[in-house]
């Protein structure tokens, strides 16, 4: 078969002939109950889905696709990204095991090391947010079965030589596992670069409207497979017809979105990099900024989410700039069609060791609007901003 560029091949898998007259996208069937003609055909699975937690149509298209897209053998899905995240942790982790990521790792995610994990004898070691690949790879110890990375890291976006780390676990028998939201599966393939566990959001880019929650995992080792395929099994993970249906239409569109919004956020990036109310702009693609070289090395597009270090400010100073703006919405998710924006800066006091802040810890999502428009919005939350510091 010919090789494909990944905006193809999303295309192409919903079109493919030899199937007979069809509907370009799988028929939304809505199912509890599977009848069989017999007896004997109840329980072979290769005649389909045994009953509705097996996945109907569009949930089994989903999985095809997204493992396609991660060059991975095999993608569960599982009702939220935060599920993505969890249920490898389930399934790979045993009492007395270590964890080593950092303590810039998603917040849910955090939580649920340090709470639910903690309670049933896994440790984990969150080392500073900026560790590279020599710092993780130096953390391991006997007791280390699994290191979790992001890259870039939540909210804080620092860069880590994924490859690097992921070489040095495997020869030590340690598991690595990569929340990939900010690629989308689509800009970074961990896999490909000897990770043992990708996931990612699917709430995010792939669904693309803000309308669904899912998550993915997709892996390719035989064992994690079994153990990964095994925990959703026995925690009855599932996700409904209707989700699954909308995440496949927004996979096909996603390059085109992803694209464009990167497009638009690099534009709105180097604005506010030249802005005198900020002092840093958290974003890899920036030619010169923290991380770039991995980034330009590694990736092949860029999500168009990013961080910005005010100048000085407080809450106060953070709410007005928030609450002066128009276009972009106050709400805490990203990867959707919508500009969206929020202020991080009281998670810094989660982390064993908070970042040094220049000031107030913004969070933009960059949408499909016009880059002009979004840049005028933010210019009256500067401005507001900037009144804000000035009030005794």
């Amino acid at each position: 078969m010919p090789t494909h560029s990944d905006r193809t091949r999303l295309i192409a898998s919903a079109t493919r002939r030899g199937q007979g007259r069809r509907p370009v996208n799988p028929p939304l069937e809505r199912a509890s109950t599977m009848l069989s003609d017999t007896a004997g055909v109840m329980r072979d699975e290769a005649a389909g889905p045994t009953y509705g937690l097996s996945g109907t149509s569009a949930a089994r298209a989903l999985r095809h696709a997204l493992a396609d897209l991660e060059g991975a053998a095999e993608a569960f899905l599982v009702p939220s990204g935060l599920a993505a995240v969890t249920v490898p942790l389930l399934a790979l982790l045993r009492p007395g095991d270590e964890v080593i990521t950092t303590d810039a790792v998603y917040g849910p995610t955090r939580r649920f090391l340090s709470r639910y994990q903690a309670a049933r004898g896994v440790t984990t070691r969150f080392l500073p947010g900026d560790a590279g690949a020599a710092d993780v790879v130096a953390g391991l110890t006997g007791r280390t079965r699994l290191v979790l990375m992001e890259s870039p890291a939540s909210l804080t976006f620092e860069m880590v030589d994924v490859a690097a780390v992921a070489r040095a676990c495997r020869a030590r028998g340690v598991l690595t596992v990569v929340d990939n939201t900010w690629a989308a599966g689509l800009a970074y393939r961990p896999l490909a670069h000897g990770v043992d566990v990708s996931v990612q959001a699917v709430t995010k880019y792939v669904g693309g409207h803000s309308d669904v929650l899912m998550g993915s995992i997709a892996v390719d080792d035989p064992a994690c497979r079994r153990a990964i395929g095994d925990v959703i099994e026995d925690l009855g993970w599932h996700v409904s017809p209707d989700d699954a249906w909308l995440a496949l239409r927004g996979l096909r569109t996603l390059p085109l979105r992803y694209a464009e919004q990167a497009r638009s956020a690099l534009v709105v990036a180097e604005w506010l990099q030249g802005r005198p109310e900020v002092s840093r702009v958290l974003y890899p693609p920036l030619p010169g900024g923290a991380g770039h070289d991995l980034w330009t090395r590694d990736f092949s597009g860029a999500a168009s989410l990013m961080g910005v270090v005010m100048k000085g400010g407080d809450g106060a100073a953070g709410a007005a700039f928030l609450d002066a703006l128009t276009l972009f919405g106050l709400g805490y998710s990203w990867g959707g069609f919508e500009s969206l924006i929020t202020c991080e800066t009281h998670q810094m006091a989660y982390r064993a060791h908070p970042p040094t802040l220049e000031g107030e810890l913004i969070r933009l999502h960059v949408g499909l609007e016009d880059p002009a428009d979004l840049i005028a919005d933010l210019e009256h939350g500067l401005a507001a901003f900037a009144a804000a510091l000035t009030v005794p």
